[in-house]
């Protein structure tokens, strides 16, 4: 399940984050709640201004398990965050929440291409997005976004998700008893 952001969550998130295994992979780090609290007020400002959008993914029983987030919005395109604490790893969370953003972000806003920047140590990330039949590896078909984002060195794979793979993957793949449609006969 995704939530948007909600300042009660920090405590959750901040203890999360902090976790060797997550932290490096976090976008907005902090190392401390108080500063936290803060960044995350700033998220939710940015998401006012359609900046950003981002959401707490949250376990079955509604507890705060990590966040996606949608950043550097422009031109109807955007750059995808996501991370989980590290008891959540394995659990399916990451594949899910996805989905919900991406139906969230595809159906009730312009975006039409969501970029994933990978760091190429992080084996877990790219293997959950290679999972994803949607993402397509990017290196070389947006060579210009993959050149900017390693302009220091090569450190980021780049994948891209857009809106009509994956608005065609998901209606070819959704068993249509899932939503009963009303017949009109006369």
């Amino acid at each position: 399940m995704l939530k948007r952001l909600d300042l009660n969550d920090v405590p959750t998130l901040f203890e999360l984050m902090q976790h060797p295994e997550v932290f490096p992979y976090v976008r907005e780090k902090a190392k401390t709640v108080d500063e936290f609290y803060f960044l995350t007020k700033q998220v939710i400002e940015k998401e006012q201004v359609n900046e950003t959008i981002s959401r707490t993914i949250c376990s079955e029983y509604g507890e705060p398990v990590g966040s996606i987030s949608l950043y550097h919005i422009q031109h109807k395109t955007g750059f995808l965050n996501t991370w989980l604490g590290q008891p959540y790893f394995g659990m399916g969370y990451s594949q899910y929440s996805k989905e919900q953003f991406f139906n969230e972000v595809f159906y009730e806003t312009d975006i039409e291409t969501i970029y994933l920047k990978i760091r190429k140590d992080n084996i877990r990330s790219l293997k959950s997005t290679e999972k994803l039949p949607y993402a397509k590896r990017a290196n070389d078909t947006y060579k210009h976004v993959y050149q900017q984002l390693n302009q220091q060195a090569d450190i980021f794979d780049l994948y891209v998700v857009e809106k009509y793979n994956y608005i065609s993957h998901i209606t070819l793949h959704t068993d249509v008893s899932e939503h009963p449609t009303e017949v009109i006969v006369g």
